[in-house]
């Protein structure tokens, strides 16, 4: 976890993915689905605002999401358990009974998930780009 000096949506968390990792563009649309009001902002880890935010090996090497909250920066299990967290409800519990697995293990899974994500849900040729009614949830 670091601290970043400025949140670049103050009133709202931010999650840096792999753009193109069909995987992680299937968490960003999970989050979406379930968070009707905006709560969540999303922008690329390829992106100019991932840039400003997130270190140079998180962009060079996409191993992880990154997720910006309160101005820290949470990496692997560490950021699902907290986007899970802020989803609410139902949400809630399931990163709470994940942040009970010990976080050592918790990154071991999420590493091998990380390894063989492109060979499941494959990797697309371009960043995605958001339909214009998501538009204003996507930082550049």
């Amino acid at each position: 976890m670091n601290e970043v000096k400025s949140n670049p949506s103050a009133d709202h968390p931010v999650l840096f993915f792999d753009g193109v990792c069909g995987m992680c563009n299937a968490f960003v649309d999970f989050i979406m689905k379930r968070d009707p009001q905006g709560h969540f902002r999303f922008a690329a880890l390829q992106g100019e605002r991932a840039q400003e935010f997130v270190t140079e090996q998180d962009r060079e090497q996409l191993k992880s999401v990154v997720f910006l909250h309160e101005g820290k920066l949470f990496r692997k299990s560490s950021a699902v358990v907290r986007v899970l967290w802020e989803m609410g409800s139902f949400w809630s519990l399931l990163g709470t009974l994940l942040w009970l697995i010990p976080k050592p293990f918790r990154d071991l899974g999420y590493r091998l998930i990380a390894k063989i994500r492109y060979r499941i849900f494959g990797k697309k040729a371009a960043c995605r780009l958001p339909t214009p009614e998501e538009r204003s949830r996507f930082l550049d």
